[in-house]
Formats: C-alpha cells, structure tokens, sequence
C-alpha cells in the first residue's frame, strides 16, 4: 500500500520546466522578409527558415558574437560603407577584415573588398525591406586591438598580445542596442527586431566568466525590451537551454554548442511564440516535400519511383501556386 502511495506521488510530479512565452505581437509568415544577426545560434535558427522555406538572409558578415560588433556592422549597411584597403590587412597568408568573421577572408584582397561590398550592398537592401530582424548576441567578451584602439569582431588568429580583453557593462550594452535600433529606424521604421541571447557556452572565457558576460547582455536586452515594447521583442533560447533542457545530452560533443535535439526544440518554441499557424501548415509541407526531395530510392527506374517523383512535384507545384517565391 505504501509502495502504491509512493508511485503515486511520483507519477504526479513534475520534472521538467516549461518557460511561458508571450506570443508576438507581429508573427511571422509566408510575406514575412526576416534577417538573422549575430552568433552561430542565429545560424542554427537561419537554417530552419530556409529549410522551411521562409524568406530568409542570415549573417553577410559571417558570425558576429557581440553588440557591438553587430552595431557596427548594421551600421556598414545602413549607410552603404565602401570597403577599401584601409580596412582589410594580411596575416597567415589571407586577407581579413576586423570588422567580418573568417569566413569572409581570402587569398585575394580584391576578392574580399569586393566580397566585403557586395554584402554591405545586400544587407542593405534585405534591412530596409525586412519585416522582422532576429539578433542573437552570443558574448559581452570582447577584444581591442592596442595598435589602433578598435574593437575587432574577430581577431582572426592574430598574436594575442596584440589585444586586450574587456567586458562590456550593461550600460555599455544598452547604449549599443539603442543605437542598433536608431540605425535600423533610419531606412526601416516598420522592423520589428527580436532579440535573443545564444545558448552557446562561451567557456573559453572562464565558466563564470560566461554566466557574468550572459548576465550583462540579459539585463541590457530586458531593460531595452522593456521600454521599447512597440518596436523589439525579447525570445528566451539561453533560458531555454538552461531550464527546459538541463542536461549535457542536449549539447554537442563539445560539450558547448546545443546538438540539434536542442535546436530542435528551441525551434518549435519559437515556432509557437513567432510563427503564425497558417504558416506552420505551410511549414509541414515543406517539411514533406524536403524529405521526399531527400530520398534515395533504391530502383530510380521503377515505376513506384516514376510515381513518387510525380507526386511530389505536383506538391510542390501546389506550394508554389500560393507562394510563388519558393524554390527547392
């Protein structure tokens, strides 16, 4: 009878966490024009638009970690910078540029100007057309050239002494993010802009270097969405990936990035809050027509296979009846 009992109360309690999550107030659909900022965790989530078929442009400069990185960056775009050779330098046998990831760095200085132009050009263009901006800052570490004073977005494998590390206040964060949204104010008044903090562990720095540097970029996101409610919104993935999915089995062998169970999942949480429900219908087909474009029969001749293929574009001609911009 005790032993009944005891299941009993086990059965009933919970083990888990759930955040709530306020749906937004400006969802996201099919029409919607959407730029991803910011660190890897805004590449993760960039992939799911474009899997899903969502009008989608993520990251021309590469992975940017901190606000200030990406203030500068939105700032390149908004005022249409013409990148020259002032601003890229040699080492390890590339070109760089400070202010870009190394994604961007070449072998040709001519090719990263013009790279490094062509992306400006873009984001431009994908900024003042966007109907949200979603920015995930990943760090408040950030790095100073000592030569020049800058601020760099990457140092690019350059000599560590040639830098000093500082931590940004929550000050110096809110300031930046004010900036970020004047800026995109400027050629996009309509935008709504989501912020998000990755859930990324940036150990690197110090295990409690890292919880104080989230801590600094939470507190300046939650003051900032809190007095600019109309116009940016906060999302929860830190939050999530630390309350929802606390366990190292959620993370990637590294045992810092989140594996794509926690992608996943964080994904159909923003899928919820952000995604209206006439597009997540849309989003399942898509999901279907990407699988069947995925498979491998193992007759290709046969006429099962003829069938299938006939099938699947004729979904596909469906999907693209009602949202004639989808390509697969």
């Amino acid at each position: 009878m005790f032993f009944c009992s005891f299941v009993c109360k086990i059965n009933c309690m919970h083990f888990t966490t759930q955040i709530p999550i306020t749906k937004g107030n400006l969802p996201i659909d099919y029409n919607s024009r959407i730029v991803s900022l910011g660190s890897c965790f805004a590449v993760n989530i960039g992939h799911k638009f474009d899997y899903f078929k969502l009008r989608n442009t993520t990251n021309p400069f590469g992975i940017l970690f901190h606000p200030l990185a990406l203030e500068k960056f939105i700032g390149f775009a908004v005022n249409q910078k013409t990148f020259t050779e002032a601003d890229i330098f040699f080492s390890n046998e590339r070109w760089h540029c400070f202010d870009a990831h190394s994604d961007m760095s070449s072998t040709s200085k001519e090719e990263l100007l013009a790279n490094l132009n062509a992306a400006t050009a873009s984001a431009h263009a994908e900024i003042k057309s966007a109907t949200h901006l979603i920015i995930t800052l990943g760090t408040a570490w950030v790095y100073r050239e000592t030569a020049s004073g800058n601020l760099v977005a990457n140092c690019h494998k350059v000599p560590q002494k040639q830098f000093t590390k500082e931590l940004l206040s929550v000050q110096a964060i809110e300031e930046s993010l004010a900036r970020i949204m004047s800026l995109v104010n400027q050629i996009n008044p309509a935008a709504h802009i989501i912020f998000t903090v990755s859930p990324v562990r940036h150990i690197k720095d110090g295990f409690t270097e890292n919880q104080w540097s989230k801590a600094n970029l939470i507190s300046a996101l939650l003051t900032t969405v809190n007095r600019e409610l109309s116009t940016c919104s906060y999302f929860p993935s830190y939050e999530i990936m630390m309350d929802e999915l606390r366990d190292y089995r959620f993370y990637a062998q590294d045992m810092i990035h989140p594996n794509q169970t926690a992608i996943d999942y964080i994904w159909e949480r923003f899928t919820e809050a952000w995604i209206t429900t006439e597009a997540q219908q849309t989003m399942k087909l898509a999901d279907t027509i990407q699988k069947g474009l995925q498979h491998r029969s193992f007759n290709p001749d046969s006429q099962q296979h003829r069938d299938f293929l006939a099938k699947l574009s004729d979904k596909i001609a469906a999907l693209q009846k009602h949202h004639p911009q989808i390509t697969f």
